[in-house]
Order: structure tokens, then sequence, then C-alpha cells
């Protein structure tokens, strides 16, 4: 009974005959010679093996001996519950071919284009199959080892999500992934310097089939960034050369402008004068700048913009120009330039229009400019230096004139003498007088007595022993000396209308 029910399970045979021959079989198989003894055994070789990915990995399975009915499968791991990459009698995965189709023996297999995730341990199952029940694990192999050998995944650069001003530090993050063994080294440049990461890591920690690096570096951003660039670079023993991957730092920086507001001619304004109000938008990057003029708060009217030019450090300048009429009612106007830069809060710069009426007899309406100022500087200065050259001829000439005269000779003039025979009332208050001083008396002073005229004058010389010889003879020259009137005094004792004397020294030989 047993026999014959575990036949029908196994085979569906419900004759007598089939139930025979089941029964049999044991003996039969016990009696033919070699097979005696002879179970099912699963040969797999090698134990382990290496492929690159990319690459085609075959696995061998020799089935040796008889075993039950059933099909064979491949399984990676030792969970069988997961779908078999490779089933005799089920579905199979499309990169998994046999090696030798139809052999009920050899159940070798090739899986095509490897990647890292196919590392693993890889087992050829041997599965019992009975009539309405699940197929069961008859007999595994010892298991193939497979290590994909993966280079790893071209670098990818992440910055920050929106723009950063100049000025500020920024994280840089470098990661690669799919890659095996787990050494590798990143490195990180910034226009072909090298610059040292702040940490770098291996992802997961123990082993896996396949890892993943992360690599950060803080860079602090200039406005000289605008063209730099920043590479990641990658070293694994699969790789021929090294992967670098470069970002652009100019996408992740902003750098705001400089705006200046000026006013030509410059304030004070004459009245109804024409002023042009310059707005200068200088060394901003990116470019996407908007500029409006408000006049006291309110949007002016449209100004004239000149091109935007591209800087050398890669940064742009803008300039616009609006020109108004200096009238009574502006006078004390605000003038600003509104700037929005790169979607960001709009900056101004502002200029107050101050206008002056010009009145009768306002002085600074004649007012030199600054050429006419330059060119009255330059008459002041010739005229000075003019005045210095005659004072200094003059001195030269005076030198040069009492260099010449011999110091023993003196000329005596008479600036204010009045001839004996002239006809003007003599003043008796005007006097002219020298005092004489002598080194020594002479032995007899000639003296003429005359009578004093109401002008009177006289001199005294120093004089020296005169020489032996009587044909040197030394005369003087003398300036008198008018003096200015004094008081009304009385009348001097009358004497000759005219008098002089004088002594002149005579140096012996």
């Amino acid at each position: 009974m047993f026999c014959q029910q575990t036949t029908m399970d196994a085979w569906g045979i419900s004759s007598s005959r089939g139930l025979l021959t089941y029964c049999l079989m044991p003996l039969f198989f016990s009696r033919w010679p070699g097979v005696r003894g002879q179970q099912l055994e699963i040969i797999q070789s090698p134990e382990s093996l290496s492929v690159s990915a990319g690459e085609e990995l075959t696995l061998s399975c020799t089935l040796s001996g008889i075993g039950l009915p059933g099909g064979v499968k491949w399984h990676r791991g030792l969970d069988r519950i997961q779908p078999a990459i490779y089933s005799q009698k089920g579905e199979s995965s499309p990169r998994v071919t046999r090696v030798v189709p139809g052999s009920l023996n050899d159940f070798s297999i090739t899986i095509k284009n490897v990647r890292p995730e196919d590392a693993g341990t890889y087992y050829c199952v041997k599965y019992r199959q009975r009539s309405g029940s699940p197929e069961t694990e008859e007999t595994a192999g010892k298991g193939t080892v497979v290590s994909v050998i993966a280079t790893p995944s071209q670098p990818s650069i992440q910055g920050p999500t929106s723009r950063v001003e100049s000025g500020a530090s920024v994280t840089f993050n470098c990661t690669s992934d799919r890659f095996s063994p787990r050494d590798i080294a990143v490195t990180w440049w910034k226009d072909g310097r090298p610059i040292q990461p702040l940490q770098t890591t291996v992802l997961p920690e123990g082993e896996s089939i396949s890892y993943q690096v992360l690599s950060t570096v803080e860079v602090q951003l200039t406005k000289e960034d605008v063209k730099s660039q920043l590479v990641c670079q990658i070293n694994h023993n699969t790789l021929r050369s090294p992967l670098k991957q470069g970002f652009r730092v100019g996408d992740v920086l902003r750098v705001p402008p400089n705006i200046r507001v000026e006013t030509i001619p410059p304030p004070p304004i004459q009245l109804n004068d024409t002023v042009t109000i310059t707005c200068s938008v200088e060394n901003f990057y990116p470019n996407d700048t908007t500029l409006v003029w408000l006049e006291n708060n309110n949007k002016s009217e449209i100004g004239t913009d000149e091109p935007m030019t591209q800087n050398w450090d890669g940064t742009s300048s803008l300039k616009s120009s609006l020109a108004v009429k200096a009238t009574e009612e502006r006078n004390l106007s605000v003038f600003a330039c509104l700037v929005r830069h790169n979607s960001q809060p709009p900056v101004n710069k502002t200029a107050t229009l101050i206008i002056r009426a010009q009145t009768e007899g306002d002085e600074s309406a004649d007012t030199p400019g600054p050429g006419e100022a330059s060119i009255f500087i330059i008459v002041a200065v010739v005229c000075l230096l003019l005045v210095v050259l005659v004072v200094a001829i003059i001195y030269l000439v005076l030198a040069r004139h009492h260099k010449g005269k011999d110091p023993t000779s003196v000329r005596l003039h008479e600036s204010e003498k009045t001839s004996g025979v002239t006809n003007q009332e003599p003043d008796p208050n005007n006097v002219t007088y020298a005092d004489l001083n002598f080194e020594k008396a002479p032995q007899k002073s000639p003296r003429q007595v005359v009578e004093i005229s109401q002008q009177s004058e006289y001199a005294s010389i120093q004089a020296a022993k005169p020489p032996a010889n009587d044909e040197n003879v030394t005369y003087a020259d003398l300036d008198m000396v008018h003096l200015s009137k004094a008081p009304k005094r009385p009348a001097p004792k009358p004497e000759e209308a005219s008098s002089e004397y004088a002594s002149v020294q005579v140096q012996s030989k």
C-alpha cells in the first residue's frame, strides 16, 4: 500500500504494471554493476572568481549520480525565497543562458553584462517535485563566490542651490558610486591648485558588493571667482586614468554692484541750465540687472542707457544718464537711481538738485571756471617772478655801484640846495645840516664867516692826516639831507647867505 501510494503521488500511475515497475526499480539499480549505492552530487567549480563589470560571467554546475524527479535552479545567496536567476522549469533572468542547452547533467550558465550588484555567492540547487506538493530542495552545490571589479561612476559635484554673495564660505560635495573594491582616492583642485577636502567617506562601512564615496570641500568665494573652476578627481585601481569632473564657481556666485550717482555740472546749478545726472552701476555678476530713475520717489522719465560692458574679470558694468532742466520747481529735488540685481531687493543711490538763481551784482555769476582760475594763477605767478627779477636787478646794480666807489672819495650832492640867485622865498624853519666827526682835530680849521641866510646847511667829514704829496687831492661830493620842517623858532643870527665846509681825509703814503 505504501509503495502504491508513493508511486501514484510521484508519477500518477495507478496500473499494477506501473506499480510493479516502480517498486522493483531500487532492486534493479542495486544489481546493476557500478550504479549500486551511487547518489546525486552537484559539482561547482571554481570556488571563487572575479570579473570586471560589463564582462560575461560563466558559472559551472555538473550533476553526478541519480536524483529524484525535479528541476535545477541557480540562486544568489542562501535565501531560496528570492526568485532564482535561472530555473530549468520556470522563468529566468534575460541576461542568463545555458552553456549546453538541453543537457541532463550540465547546468552551467553564463551571465552577460555583469554589474556590481551581481557580486555574491551562487549556488546550483537540485529540487524534487511530488505531485500536489511544493518542490523542495534535494541537494545543492558548495557555491561559487563571485566578486565584481567595478570602476567608479563619473563623479558628480553639488554646490549651493542658490547663488551666494562673494565673501561667503560655500560647501561643495563630490560623489561617485558602484565601484569595487573599496579603496579609492579623491582630490580637489581650484584653478589648477590643490585644496584639502574637509572629509572623505566611503559607504557602507562593512563588506559590500559595491561602494559609494562622498567628499566635501569648503571654498571662500571672492569676486575674482567668476571665472574660477573647481575640479573633483577620483583615482581607483580599476581605472586606466583618473576620472575628473569640473564645476564653474560662477554658477553659484553673485557679486553685487557698486553704484555711483553724480551730476554734471556739480551743484549748485544755475537756474534754467540743463544738468545731466549719471548713474554708474559697476562690477556686478551675473548681468541680469534693471535700472529705474525716481524723482522725489516718483518714477521719472526714462534715462539714456549705454550698452552693458564686460570687464576683464567676468563682471559687467552699466551706465545710465538723465538730462533735466534746472527749474525753480526742481530746486532741492532728489533723484534716485534704483537698481535691482539678480532678483535681489533693490538698492539705490541719490543726488539732490540744488539750484541757485542768478541776481544782478551776483559775483558768483562771474566766478571763473576751473580753466580761467588756472590762467589767473599762472599770470599771478609770472608777475611775481618778474617783480622778484626786477628787485634782484636793482640790488645787483646798487651793489655794483657801491663796489665801484673809491673809499677815499665821496660825493656830496645837494639835493635841495637852492641857488643864491633864486627868487624863491626862503623858509626859516627849513634847515639842512650834517655832523662832522674828526678823528683828529685839524690844527687850522679854515672857516668862513658869512651871514646866515634863512636856509643853512652844514656837513662834517672825518679826515685823516693828509699825504705829503700835494698833488694827491681827495674830494668829496656830499649828498645833503633835507630835514623835514620843525616848529617855528626864532631866526638864527645872520651869517653869510650860504656856507659849507668840509674836512677831507687824506691818507698818507
